[in-house]
């Protein structure tokens, strides 16, 4: 297996099932993962960063010669999509499980691809590889090799296009073309299966319009804006094409589809695709299965599209934070728990979630790879179903050590304009209250911070060498209330109680807390007003169940090290309680840039002494597959460049110093 992560897992799954001994390999950051403990044999890369490991096509050979196999599953990555490794495992006499060689080089340029589908009469959008000959805008630069929205951006006057080209030629370090830009649209894929024999088998269409950054993070089947009619099209534009390139094995057929169900061809995307599970859930085939039995020459044992069983929405789980322009999100995973998943990695028997993972407790997120941390698909008879279960169990899960994209996930199931079919590819642009987080309420805040106090001291209590029956904050004299300072979504609070003789709570207050006053002098006094009555039923390390006016609350509380993560039906909030005797940190210059994350420096466009203007792109970091640019805040001149091209950062280090002007 030739990939990582949840899609080696899932290859492996199906792997089992058939009898087929499977062969993993790791890089050094990788050693504990999950795909590595599963595999009937593991082999070692030397090295941290893909390049050196998943992505060295003469080590990823040498691993399969050595280990004994004889075929490689290249995953739904990069290699995927490499002619050059397709022929290489061929010429090394092992099976490639894709399409050949030859079909992947006609894939691997779009302008040749949109050639050859066009002449088959399947509808293209026009296409311009000379920017000069671009007839009106807005148009869209995309790279006519590469994968994952790199490189792509709109244009929409003729001022700005050669700046574009120019810059998306230097990100994807190659050729780029201009289409028009067709705003509004969805965009639809048809799923398809490919023997050496002919037959092609489409499998209904898959709905990928919500995305971000040209990336989709919602996926579903069948689509809502598509008929019976509009479905027997694709599916048959689908077949001309895969037909017209020659394409045996699985993948995806791509289309934008707009409001007068008007469509065109975008690309054949020659792997099986992250969303497949959808598919399978609606069809009940497993198309692993299928593709391994493609791969080794065998024929597709169905006459047809299978009928369309259900619905069935996924949503991709990130590492990121969709409020700071989706900053992948690096660190331990303390805990990843979704509730009531049917199964994991296979066709579900019956209606119910299915959780495809790539992480479990305890796994490491670096800068080196996608920041998909797993996919969650609700399959039910009906899309409100789905969606409502599938918001439910997200709303519902512990995802604690990173910043995800869970929140947003919730508020675009939960959406109107979701629920009701109407989304495009600016669903996001158009609604950016899906960006709010789900625990917005002051008052839900509060009781997260007093929950998290009450575990904080139960926590304490238990584990006292001496005295450990009494109650939290006992005195022989009342003196003033318990406190604890917290570093909250929205900037340090404080939260104070005081409980009676019998352990009952007898006041509670939060309020916000001026940075300048994080030395704690003075506070500690309760407020004035005192925030209404709370009753604790009980406070445990783990769980507080509080009665808020009548309504019993159960909350959550992990406590790693000196962070709390609170989970309640009101949403989730991390909390790093503040010391009261802070250790003295070393302060960075005002004018410094340091690195929001850790990753490669791939860029540098300044040199020290150059001025620049307020805005202007001084370098680039690479991590977890995309490209994050560094701008000057103001204007000024580069007094400091500490780093270069290739060199690794970690959080909080300098990348440079503006002396501004």
């Amino acid at each position: 297996m030739a990939d990582r992560g949840e899609i080696a897992r899932r290859v492996f799954a199906t792997c089992r099932l058939v009898g087929i001994e499977t062969v993993a390999v790791y890089s050094d950051v990788d050693t504990d993962a999950p795909h590595v403990n599963e595999a009937d044999y593991a082999v070692h890369l030397e090295g941290s960063t893909p390049a050196t490991t998943y992505l060295e096509q003469h080590a990823l050979i040498a691993a399969a010669k050595r280990s004994g196999a004889n075929a490689v599953h290249p995953g739904n990555g990069v290699l995927a999509e490499d002619p050059d490794f397709a022929a290489a495992v061929t010429d090394a006499g092992m099976i490639w499980v894709g399409p050949p060689a030859a079909t992947l080089r006609t894939l691997h340029r779009k302008t040749e691809t949109k050639k050859l589908v066009a002449e088959a009469k399947v509808p293209v959008l026009p296409t311009f590889t000379d920017p000069a000959t671009v007839p009106g805008f807005p148009v869209l630069i995309k790279p006519d090799a590469g994968v994952g929205g790199t490189g792509m951006r709109v244009v929409r006057d003729a001022a700005t296009l050669a700046e574009a080209v120019a810059s998306a030629r230097r990100e994807v370090d190659g050729d780029v073309f201009c289409e028009p830009y067709v705003p509004n649209v969805r965009h639809i894929e048809v799923p398809i299966l490919a023997d050496a024999m002919g037959a092609v088998v489409p499998f209904g269409e898959r709905e990928c319009s919500v995305q971000r950054r040209y990336q989709k993070i919602v996926e579903e089947t069948p689509s809502p804006a598509v008929d019976v009619a509009l479905r027997e099209d694709l599916c048959r534009a689908a077949i001309v094409a895969v037909r017209a390139l020659g394409f045996v094995g699985a993948g995806a057929v791509e289309f934008l589809l707009d409001s007068d169900g008007d469509f065109w061809f975008l690309e054949l995307t020659p792997t099986l695709q992250t969303d497949h599970a959808v598919t399978e859930c609606t069809s009940g085939y497993d198309l692993v299965r299928l593709q391994l039995l493609v791969a080794e020459g065998g024929s597709l044992p169905m006459p047809g599209p299978p009928p369309i069983r259900g619905h069935a929405i996924e949503v991709r789980i990130c590492a990121e934070d969709p409020a700071y322009a989706w900053l992948p999100s690096a660190g331990t995973l303390h805990r990843f728990a979704v509730p009531d998943v049917a199964g994991s990695f296979r066709p579900l028997p019956q209606p119910g979630l299915r959780l495809d993972s790539g992480v479990a407790d305890g796994s490491v997120t670096g800068p080196h790879h996608d920041p998909m941390l797993a996919k969650l698909v609700a399959w039910a008879p009906s899309r409100q179903e789905a969606a409502r279960m599938l918001a439910s169990a997200l709303a519902r899960a512990q995802l604690h050590g990173v910043v995800t994209n869970r929140d947003l996930l919730v508020r675009t199931l939960r959406h109107h304009s979701f629920r009701a079919g109407d989304i495009d590819t600016g669903f996001l642009d158009r609604h950016p209250e899906v960006f709010a987080p789900l625990l917005s309420s002051v008052d839900a805040v509060r009781l997260s911070c007093l929950a998290s106090a009450l575990a904080g001291a139960a926590d304490r209590r238990a584990s006292a060498p001496v005295l450990s029956t009494l109650p939290s904050g006992w005195r022989n004299v009342p003196s003033g209330s318990q406190t604890a300072v917290y570093d909250g979504p929205t900037g340090p609070v404080e939260v104070g109680y005081r409980m009676n003789r019998h352990g009952e709570l007898a006041g509670w207050w939060v309020r916000s807390v001026d940075p300048e006053e994080l030395d704690l002098a003075g506070l500690g006094q309760a407020p004035v007003d005192e925030h209404p009555p709370i009753m604790v039923v009980s406070a445990s390390r783990d769980r507080v169940v509080l009665d808020v006016q009548g309504i019993r609350l159960a909350v959550l509380v992990h406590r790693v090290g000196d962070v709390s993560y609170v989970d309640s039906p009101e949403g989730s909030v991390t909390l790093r309680e503040i010391s009261r005797f802070p250790l003295p940190a070393p302060e960075a210059a005002e004018s410094s840039l340091i690195a929001p994350l850790p990753g490669a420096v791939r860029r540098v466009l300044v040199v020290p002494g150059q001025r620049v203007r307020a805005g202007e792109l001084l370098l680039t970091l690479e991590a977890m597959k995309l490209e994050h640019p560094v701008h000057a805040p103001s204007a000024g001149v580069v007094a400091s460049l500490p780093v270069h091209p290739g060199a690794e950062v970690d959080t909080g280090e300098l990348l440079a110093v503006l002396d501004p002007e």
